[in-house]
């Protein structure tokens, strides 16, 4: 009865994200989490197979995560980050900047993964202008997600998603990103884009394209992209909010290029999901056309929540637990299992464009008619994983797995199940 009173007050008064409240099915109420499991108020278990939108990296409810936040907590839970400072705030900073190890050198603290990259574009856009050389274009890939707050929206692909705002977004120049064939095209495309002495940024997300359905690149091309953009002086943004932490395999999917960015993102896996943090990372170089006596040169940008104490806990005790070996260890098995999982499926009639990168392994289901996120094959999908308790939300017809890392094996073979379960019965109907 509680369960049932909760979905009926919910959709009273709550509106939920990227759903259309007439036609979808009620929320299911979630009252805990442990591991890679969530559960419902009555009692029944979910296996989280994409890490509740690729974040939460060390599994529900770690109580080391936890605890750090509980005694942070204690001491100070926020203090206005214009004129003071903390000790979670410039020791997460130290941290990630060893874990890049490269050329970042500053770190601008914000709250989620589009208003890192709305920090981002301003940097970029503002670093050009106090330089006296004001440039006013972006190249981006098509396909492309970096959010959805409005300079965000304006660097992602033109959609559905973006069409009401259409008319207040700045102009990009998009180019094809370099996927299987598609790479002398990609290098083709950048090198007419960079003709143009008007370009500021170029802004991609390293190796995979997560909400544009999981595509992947190799990193060799994207090097040679980021390497013409260096060659032509233009600031590259690196957006590490999905990909980074871990899971293409290395911590940050930048590392898998030599070329590196000027500008970098991160979100999501920085707290292991348990709070809303995001820090943009800049080159000392970036950053000094901002070190002024003059004033009109400060980066004018901020939020309530900037580097909030509680949230910097949480990410360095997300850091502690990265560099503990058992995470190191999952990460290869899960990657292990993915590899024997894809070689089961690879020849079956409905998958097609089946890949993998670290953690993520997604594929195609082949179907005539609409695969949009809007197709009903989507929603058949979703309905179909949910009913067995599995979490695994579709991008159209692409069906992708990106877990917490502490999935056991006996859970990821769970998902590989259902998986194969939704083949045979597409292919019965």
């Amino acid at each position: 009865m509680a369960n049932k009173d909760l979905v009926q007050r919910d959709l009273k008064v709550v509106w939920h994200p990227f759903t259309q409240m007439k036609t979808a099915r009620p929320p299911i109420p979630i009252v805990k989490g442990k591991g890679a499991l969530v559960f419902d108020e009555d009692g029944k278990a979910y296996i989280d197979a994409i890490a509740s939108w690729w974040l939460n990296t060390h599994g529900h409810g770690h109580p080391y995560i936890a605890e750090k936040i509980y005694q942070q907590a204690l001491a100070i839970e926020h203090i206005i980050f214009a004129d003071f400072t903390h000790h979670p705030a410039v020791e997460l900073v130290e941290r990630l900047l060893e874990k890049i190890n490269g050329n970042q050198a500053r770190a601008f603290f914000s709250d989620n993964g589009s208003t890192s990259i709305e920090v981002a574009l301003k940097m970029c856009f503002q670093h050009w202008h106090n330089l006296d050389q004001p440039k006013t274009k972006i190249i981006a890939f098509e396909n492309a997600y970096h959010g959805d707050t409005f300079g965000a929206m304006s660097v992602g692909a033109r959609s559905a998603f973006s069409a009401p705002f259409a008319p207040f977004l700045f102009d990009v120049e998009f180019i094809e990103p370099p996927l299987p064939g598609n790479e002398q095209l990609a290098i083709d495309q950048m090198k007419k884009a960079l003709e143009s002495d008007d370009v500021a940024g170029f802004i991609y997300e390293p190796l995979i394209q997560g909400a544009g359905g999981m595509l992947m690149h190799d990193p060799k091309v994207l090097d040679t992209l980021i390497g013409l953009c260096k060659a032509k002086n233009v600031l590259c943004i690196a957006d590490e909010v999905m990909v980074g932490f871990g899971r293409t395999g290395k911590f940050f999917g930048s590392h898998w290029m030599e070329n590196q960015a000027d500008i970098m993102c991160f979100s999501k896996g920085l707290t292991g999901g348990a709070m809303a943090l995001a820090i943009t990372t800049c080159t000392d170089q970036v950053f000094q056309a901002f070190y002024s006596s003059d004033k009109w040169k400060t980066l004018f940008h901020g939020h309530s929540f900037t580097g909030n104490p509680i949230a910097c806990a949480a990410a360095l005790a997300s850091m502690d637990l990265f560099d503990r070996p058992e995470t190191a260890t999952s990460l290869l098995r899960i990657e292990k299992q993915h590899l024997e999982f894809k070689e089961k499926i690879k020849d079956h009639p409905l998958v097609t464009n089946l890949r993998h990168q670290g953690v993520i392994l997604a594929f195609e289901l082949q179907n005539e008619g609409d695969n949009s996120y809007f197709s009903s094959i989507r929603d058949e999908i979703w309905h179909f994983f949910i009913d067995r308790q599995i979490i695994l939300r579709p991008l159209g017809n692409t069906i992708y797995i990106n877990p917490p890392y502490c999935i056991t094996e006996t859970e990821l073979n769970q998902v590989y199940q259902v998986i194969e379960d939704l083949l045979k019965h597409l292919q019965l109907r």
